[in-house]
This record gives structure tokens, sequence and C-alpha cells, in this order.
């Protein structure tokens, strides 16, 4: 895997995680915390709670599955990435409008992006 694949994919977990974290078991809560957001080895993880590397990887493994199928299921990481598309395109659309309504418009933007 290439490093660029490496870095996509450790972004695409850790937005997954933000967004299913809780229905995680406590230990794949925190085993993922520490590999994708603390960026701490397998090793590391294994000497700091005294079980064996393979352990660590079958919970992170575990986890990393589980979260791509909640996602499959309930794409609130996809609605949320489409959200943000839309927001932009509305921010690019307001440059043409008069300044009230741009205002207006500016103000439901920001409280629909406070909804995230």
């Amino acid at each position: 895997m290439t490093e660029e694949n490496m870095l996509a994919k450790t972004n695409r977990m850790n937005l997954l995680i933000d967004f299913y974290e809780l229905l995680l078991t406590e230990k794949q809560q925190m085993f993922v915390k520490l590999y994708f957001h603390d960026d701490y080895s397998l090793g590391e993880i294994s000497a700091e709670y005294q079980i064996s590397r393979q352990a660590v990887y079958e919970h992170i493994k575990r986890a990393e599955l589980m979260l791509e199928e909640y996602e499959s299921k309930l794409q609130l990481l996809s609605k949320h990435e489409q959200r943000k598309v839309y927001i932009q395109q509305l921010e690019a659309l307001m440059f043409m409008w008069h300044s009230e309504t741009k205002e207006q418009a500016q103000s439901v933007l920001e409280q629909l992006s406070g909804i995230e």
C-alpha cells in the first residue's frame, strides 16, 4: 500500500471513528484511537496493554470492518461529505446575490454548517 493510500485510509478511519465510535466496544474504541488518531504501532499498543500484537491487530481489524459496515448501512459520512459539497456550491452562488439576500443566505448556511 502506498503512503498516499495509507494516509487516505487513516483519514477515512478517523472520520468513521468520529461518527460511529460509540458503537464499538471499549477495547475497540481504545485501540483504534491509539492506532489511527495517535499513530501508535501495534507493538506499542500491545506493550502498553500487555497483550499480543496479534490480539491488538484483530481488535483493530474487527473495528475497521464494523465501522465500514455501519457506514454502508447508515451512510453518515457520505451524507456529511455531500452536505459539505452543497454548502460550498451555495457559497459560490451567493457571490452573485444582492447584499440583503446574501446576508440571509449566509445566516442559514452558518446554521446548516453548525448542525454537522
